[in-house]
């Protein structure tokens, strides 16, 4: 740790327990996971963190119909058939169909950044177990990029696989999570 510290702040005035919690969490760089009713304050937290330690705020509000999947990245294969069939060049390149989600913002990022899920109560069952396996060794990448440059996969590869060494990596950067 850099010797950066969550205290209260003008806006959120926190206890010796919940500010002891979150430095604990930053220290060991592990997710800290804050369970409340509505309107307890849970969000005003997760700002008032990212306020005290100088770090971006990315907050991935969940919906009953999120999956894990979402947050790491989406694949526009839609716009990958449009530009195949009108002749678009870079169609080749996956790249150019993947955008980021939440998550996968928070594992690119070059500075540790707090992650808000929010509403993660709504999301399906599944769904904290999927999200605990998204990228649990810290690399994660397209499938696409494991065939070589130039060689696409067959299209039920194109998905995040975690692996290591492959030359589309994603790092894992995130070290502080906040729900």
């Amino acid at each position: 740790m850099n010797g950066q510290q969550f205290l209260s702040t003008q806006d959120y005035v926190a206890s010796q327990e919940l500010m002891a919690s979150v430095n604990v969490a930053v220290a060991l760089q592990k997710p800290l996971l804050i369970k409340g009713e509505p309107g307890t304050g849970k969000t005003m937290l997760a700002q008032a963190v990212a306020k005290s330690l100088g770090k971006k705020l990315i907050i991935w509000n969940i919906k009953s119909t999120t999956k894990a999947q979402d947050g790491l990245y989406m694949y526009d294969t839609i716009q990958r058939l449009y530009d195949g069939q009108f002749g678009e060049d870079g169609v080749d390149d996956i790249a150019h169909y993947i955008k980021l989600g939440k998550l996968g913002e928070a594992f690119e990022s070059e500075e540790q950044v707090v992650l808000l899920i929010d509403e993660i109560d709504k999301a399906d069952l599944e769904f904290p177990n999927d999200l605990l396996g998204a990228g649990s060794d810290g690399v994660l990448y397209p499938r696409d990029q494991a065939h070589g440059e130039g060689q696409t996969a067959p299209h039920r590869d194109h998905h995040l696989q975690r692996g290591e060494g492959a030359a589309g990596r994603v790092s894992s950067k995130m070290h502080f999570p906040l729900h």
